[in-house]
Protein backbone atom coordinates (compact mmCIF):
# COMPACT_ATOMS: atom_id res chain seq x y z
CA UNK A 1 0.00 0.00 0.00
CA UNK A 2 1.21 3.55 -0.68
CA UNK A 3 1.40 4.42 3.01
CA UNK A 4 4.13 6.30 4.87
CA UNK A 5 4.16 6.81 8.61
CA UNK A 6 5.54 10.12 9.88
CA UNK A 7 6.99 10.21 13.37
CA UNK A 8 9.17 12.62 15.30
CA UNK A 9 12.12 12.32 17.61
CA UNK A 10 9.87 14.11 20.14
CA UNK A 11 7.25 16.81 20.36
CA UNK A 12 7.49 20.21 18.68
CA UNK A 13 10.07 19.09 16.12
CA UNK A 14 8.09 20.17 13.05
CA UNK A 15 6.29 16.92 12.29
CA UNK A 16 3.06 18.52 11.06
CA UNK A 17 4.88 21.05 8.87
CA UNK A 18 6.98 18.27 7.34
CA UNK A 19 3.83 16.22 6.74
CA UNK A 20 2.32 19.24 4.98
CA UNK A 21 5.46 19.73 2.90
CA UNK A 22 5.54 16.07 1.82
CA UNK A 23 1.85 16.30 0.94
CA UNK A 24 2.37 19.52 -1.04
CA UNK A 25 5.32 18.09 -2.96
CA UNK A 26 3.37 14.95 -3.81
CA UNK A 27 0.43 17.04 -4.99
CA UNK A 28 2.77 19.11 -7.17
CA UNK A 29 4.00 15.86 -8.69
CA UNK A 30 0.44 14.97 -9.64
CA UNK A 31 -0.28 12.46 -6.89
CA UNK A 32 -3.45 12.27 -4.82
CA UNK A 33 -2.77 12.50 -1.09
CA UNK A 34 -4.55 11.64 2.14
CA UNK A 35 -3.38 12.55 5.65
CA UNK A 36 -4.46 10.42 8.60
CA UNK A 37 -4.10 11.64 12.19
CA UNK A 38 -4.93 8.71 14.48
CA UNK A 39 -5.07 10.67 17.73
CA UNK A 40 -5.16 14.45 18.07
CA UNK A 41 -4.43 15.59 21.60
CA UNK A 42 -4.42 18.99 23.28
CA UNK A 43 -7.04 20.53 21.00
CA UNK A 44 -10.62 21.45 21.89
CA UNK A 45 -13.49 20.06 19.79
CA UNK A 46 -14.01 23.33 17.91
CA UNK A 47 -10.32 24.14 17.36
CA UNK A 48 -8.31 23.28 14.23
CA UNK A 49 -5.91 20.39 14.72
CA UNK A 50 -2.93 19.06 12.81
CA UNK A 51 -5.04 17.82 9.91
CA UNK A 52 -6.51 21.29 9.42
CA UNK A 53 -3.01 22.77 9.44
CA UNK A 54 -1.83 20.32 6.79
CA UNK A 55 -4.84 21.15 4.62
CA UNK A 56 -4.24 24.88 5.07
CA UNK A 57 -0.62 24.63 4.00
CA UNK A 58 -0.64 21.80 1.46
CA UNK A 59 -3.93 22.31 -0.32
CA UNK A 60 -6.49 19.76 -1.55
CA UNK A 61 -5.61 16.63 0.40
CA UNK A 62 -8.05 14.29 2.09
CA UNK A 63 -7.78 14.74 5.86
CA UNK A 64 -9.00 12.21 8.42
CA UNK A 65 -8.78 12.37 12.22
CA UNK A 66 -9.76 9.21 14.10
CA UNK A 67 -10.00 10.60 17.64
CA UNK A 68 -9.51 13.83 19.55
CA UNK A 69 -8.68 14.22 23.22
CA UNK A 70 -8.60 17.67 24.86
CA UNK A 71 -5.55 17.42 27.11
CA UNK A 72 -2.00 17.76 25.69
CA UNK A 73 -0.82 14.34 26.80
CA UNK A 74 0.25 11.04 25.29
CA UNK A 75 -2.72 9.49 23.44
CA UNK A 76 -3.24 6.64 25.90
CA UNK A 77 -3.14 9.00 28.89
CA UNK A 78 -5.32 11.60 27.18
CA UNK A 79 -7.91 8.98 26.24
CA UNK A 80 -8.00 7.54 29.76
CA UNK A 81 -8.42 10.95 31.37
CA UNK A 82 -11.16 11.85 28.89
CA UNK A 83 -12.99 8.62 29.66
CA UNK A 84 -12.90 7.62 26.02
CA UNK A 85 -11.68 4.63 24.08
CA UNK A 86 -8.14 4.95 22.73
CA UNK A 87 -7.14 4.36 19.12
CA UNK A 88 -5.66 0.94 18.42
CA UNK A 89 -3.09 0.01 15.77
CA UNK A 90 -5.75 -2.12 14.11
CA UNK A 91 -8.02 0.92 13.72
CA UNK A 92 -5.14 2.86 12.20
CA UNK A 93 -4.43 0.02 9.77
CA UNK A 94 -8.06 -0.19 8.65
CA UNK A 95 -8.37 3.57 8.16
CA UNK A 96 -5.07 3.83 6.26
CA UNK A 97 -5.92 0.85 4.05
CA UNK A 98 -9.28 2.40 3.17
CA UNK A 99 -7.60 5.67 2.19
CA UNK A 100 -4.88 3.84 0.26
CA UNK A 101 -7.52 2.27 -1.96
CA UNK A 102 -8.35 5.68 -3.44
CA UNK A 103 -5.15 7.74 -3.01
CA UNK A 104 -1.61 7.55 -4.38
CA UNK A 105 -0.07 8.43 -1.03
CA UNK A 106 -1.34 8.17 2.55
CA UNK A 107 0.62 9.94 5.28
CA UNK A 108 -0.05 8.71 8.82
CA UNK A 109 1.10 11.39 11.26
CA UNK A 110 1.76 10.14 14.77
CA UNK A 111 1.69 12.00 18.07
CA UNK A 112 5.09 12.80 19.57
CA UNK A 113 7.70 10.10 19.16
CA UNK A 114 7.64 6.56 17.81
CA UNK A 115 7.05 4.74 21.11
CA UNK A 116 4.47 7.03 22.72
CA UNK A 117 1.70 4.76 23.97
CA UNK A 118 -1.54 4.73 22.01
CA UNK A 119 -3.59 2.55 24.35
CA UNK A 120 -3.54 0.79 27.71
CA UNK A 121 -2.00 -2.31 26.14
CA UNK A 122 1.12 -0.29 25.40
CA UNK A 123 0.63 -0.21 21.64
CA UNK A 124 2.57 2.42 19.73
CA UNK A 125 2.80 3.99 16.29
CA UNK A 126 5.47 1.39 15.53
CA UNK A 127 2.84 -1.33 15.90
CA UNK A 128 0.63 0.44 13.36
CA UNK A 129 3.56 0.77 10.97
CA UNK A 130 4.25 -2.95 11.33
CA UNK A 131 0.63 -3.85 10.55
CA UNK A 132 0.73 -1.58 7.51
CA UNK A 133 4.18 -2.77 6.47
CA UNK A 134 4.87 0.92 5.88
CA UNK A 135 8.16 2.84 5.85
CA UNK A 136 8.63 5.39 8.61
CA UNK A 137 9.84 8.94 7.98
CA UNK A 138 11.59 10.45 11.00
CA UNK A 139 11.36 14.20 11.65
CA UNK A 140 14.30 15.39 13.73
CA UNK A 141 15.53 18.56 15.36
CA UNK A 142 18.44 20.37 13.76
CA UNK A 143 20.78 21.17 16.59
CA UNK A 144 22.71 19.86 19.58
CA UNK A 145 21.13 16.79 21.19
CA UNK A 146 19.41 15.45 18.12
CA UNK A 147 21.90 12.69 17.31
CA UNK A 148 21.17 10.54 20.34
CA UNK A 149 17.39 10.57 20.01
CA UNK A 150 17.61 10.06 16.26
CA UNK A 151 19.90 7.07 16.79
CA UNK A 152 17.51 5.65 19.40
CA UNK A 153 14.56 6.06 17.05
CA UNK A 154 16.44 4.33 14.25
CA UNK A 155 17.43 1.50 16.58
CA UNK A 156 13.83 1.09 17.73
CA UNK A 157 12.68 0.83 14.12
CA UNK A 158 15.31 -1.74 13.17
CA UNK A 159 14.64 -3.86 16.26
CA UNK A 160 11.00 -4.12 15.16
CA UNK A 161 11.86 -4.97 11.57
CA UNK A 162 10.63 -1.59 10.33
CA UNK A 163 12.24 0.44 7.56
CA UNK A 164 13.30 4.02 8.14
CA UNK A 165 12.54 5.87 4.91
CA UNK A 166 14.86 8.65 5.97
CA UNK A 167 15.20 11.73 8.14
CA UNK A 168 13.88 15.24 7.53
CA UNK A 169 15.01 18.17 9.67
CA UNK A 170 11.80 19.81 10.81
CA UNK A 171 13.07 23.35 11.36
CA UNK A 172 16.34 24.45 9.80
CA UNK A 173 17.52 27.74 11.38
CA UNK A 174 18.35 30.81 9.34
CA UNK A 175 21.70 31.07 11.14
CA UNK A 176 22.82 27.51 11.98
CA UNK A 177 25.54 27.01 14.58
CA UNK A 178 28.47 24.61 14.27
CA UNK A 179 26.66 21.62 15.81
CA UNK A 180 23.71 22.11 13.50
CA UNK A 181 25.88 22.23 10.37
CA UNK A 182 27.84 19.17 11.49
CA UNK A 183 24.57 17.30 12.01
CA UNK A 184 23.95 17.35 8.27
CA UNK A 185 26.67 14.72 7.96
CA UNK A 186 26.04 13.00 11.30
CA UNK A 187 22.25 12.56 11.21
CA UNK A 188 22.26 9.94 8.41
CA UNK A 189 24.88 7.95 10.30
CA UNK A 190 22.88 8.18 13.52
CA UNK A 191 19.68 7.05 11.84
CA UNK A 192 21.37 4.65 9.39
CA UNK A 193 19.06 6.20 6.83
CA UNK A 194 19.36 9.02 4.29
CA UNK A 195 18.80 12.68 5.05
CA UNK A 196 15.81 13.56 2.87
CA UNK A 197 15.26 17.22 3.52
CA UNK A 198 15.36 20.30 5.71
CA UNK A 199 12.31 22.52 6.15
CA UNK A 200 13.28 26.11 7.04
CA UNK A 201 12.18 27.54 10.37
CA UNK A 202 9.06 29.61 10.05
CA UNK A 203 7.85 27.71 6.98
CA UNK A 204 4.36 27.47 8.45
CA UNK A 205 4.08 31.26 8.49
CA UNK A 206 4.49 31.49 4.70
CA UNK A 207 1.39 32.21 2.61
CA UNK A 208 -0.01 28.80 1.63
CA UNK A 209 0.72 29.42 -2.05
CA UNK A 210 4.38 30.09 -1.30
CA UNK A 211 4.55 27.06 1.01
CA UNK A 212 3.24 24.81 -1.75
CA UNK A 213 5.58 26.26 -4.36
CA UNK A 214 8.63 25.94 -2.10
CA UNK A 215 7.97 22.50 -0.59
CA UNK A 216 9.70 20.52 -3.36
CA UNK A 217 12.88 22.53 -2.77
CA UNK A 218 12.98 21.38 0.85
CA UNK A 219 12.64 17.64 0.14
CA UNK A 220 14.73 15.06 -1.71
CA UNK A 221 13.51 13.11 -4.79
CA UNK A 222 12.20 10.11 -2.77
CA UNK A 223 9.72 12.61 -1.27
CA UNK A 224 8.81 14.12 -4.66
CA UNK A 225 11.25 16.98 -4.21
CA UNK A 226 14.40 18.51 -5.68
CA UNK A 227 16.54 18.96 -2.55
CA UNK A 228 20.07 17.60 -2.55
CA UNK A 229 21.83 16.97 0.75
CA UNK A 230 25.34 17.50 -0.59
CA UNK A 231 24.49 20.79 -2.28
CA UNK A 232 22.57 22.00 0.77
CA UNK A 233 25.50 21.25 3.08
CA UNK A 234 27.89 23.11 0.77
CA UNK A 235 25.76 26.26 1.12
CA UNK A 236 26.00 26.35 4.94
CA UNK A 237 28.59 28.46 6.71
Amino acid sequence: MPVMVVTGTGTEVGKTVVTAAVAAAALAAGRSVAVLKPAQTGVAPDEPGDVAEVLRLAGPVTGVELARFPEPLAPATAARRAGRAPVSPEEIERAAAKLAASHDLVLVEGAGGLLVQMDEAGSTLADAARLLDAPVLVVAQAGLGTLNITALTGEALRSRGLRCAGVVIGSWPAAPDLATVCNLADLPEAARAPLLGAVPEGAATLPPGDFRAMSPTWLAPPLSGLWDATHFASQQH
